[in-house]
C-alpha cells in the first residue's frame, strides 16, 4: 500500500493512500490508537482557538481527539451521533453526505445536551475537514439551539478546504489525483 509522510504537531507519519474513486486517493488519517500523535495535536489545536465553554464533535473517529481536548481544557465535551441512542429523551437530528461515506448520515444531538450547550461558546472539532458537508451538517444542528460556536477545527484541512478562512487547521492534506 502506498503511503504518505507528513509532520503532524510535530510527529513524523506515514498516512496510507486509499481509493476514493477511479480519479481519486485519499492519505486516510485515523488518530485511534495514536495516543502521541492525539495529545499532541490536542495539545495544538486548543492554543490556535479562543476560549470556549464546550467541545462538540461528531460522531467518531474524532471522539479520541475531543476526549482529549476536554482532559486538557478541563471542559466537557459532546458527540453529535449518528443514530439515536435509547437514553436519549428528544433527539434532533439533520442528514449529511461526506467524501468517506457512501450513504447519507444522519447526525444526531439529544435535546438535553443541545439545551446545555445552548448560547455558550462551542469548540467544534472533527479530525478532517474536506468538503465541508459534514462541517455544514453540524453547524445545522447547532444553530437549532442557537449555539454560539467560536471556532471550527480540526486536525487536517483537505483539498480545498485548506482554502477557507472560517477553520482552523493544524496541517494541510493533499488529495492525490491519478491520471
Amino acid at each position: 500500500m502506498s503511503t504518505y509522510r507528513m509532520k503532524i504537531a510535530g510527529l513524523e507519519r506515514e498516512l496510507p493512500l486509499c481509493p476514493v474513486s477511479d480519479k481519486l486517493d485519499i492519505a486516510a488519517f485515523i488518530c485511534f490508537g495514536d495516543v502521541e500523535l492525539t495529545i499532541a495535536a490536542a495539545k495544538e489545536i486548543i492554543e490556535k482557538c479562543p476560549e470556549f465553554d464546550y467541545i462538540v464533535t461528531p460522531e467518531a473517529k474524532s471522539i479520541p481527539l475531543a476526549y482529549e481536548m476536554s482532559r486538557q481544557s478541563g471542559k466537557k465535551y459532546f458527540v453529535i451521533r449518528k443514530k439515536p441512542k435509547i437514553y436519549m429523551t428528544d433527539p434532533v437530528s439533520v442528514h449529511v453526505k461526506s467524501i468517506t461515506t457512501e450513504n447519507v448520515q444522519t447526525l444526531i444531538l439529544d435535546s438535553k445536551d443541545g439545551e446545555e450547550l445552548r448560547g455558550k461558546r462551542v469548540l467544534v472539532v472533527d479530525d478532517v475537514i474536506s468538503t465541508g458537508e459534514s462541517l455544514a451538517a453540524v453547524m445545522k444542528l447547532l444553530e437549532k439551539f442557537d449555539v454560539n460556536v467560536v471556532a471550527k477545527a480540526a486536525v487536517f484541512a483537505e483539498g480545498d478546504a485548506a482554502d477557507r478562512t472560517d477553520i482552523t487547521y493544524l496541517e494541510k492534506l493533499p488529495l492525490f489525483f491519478k491520471d
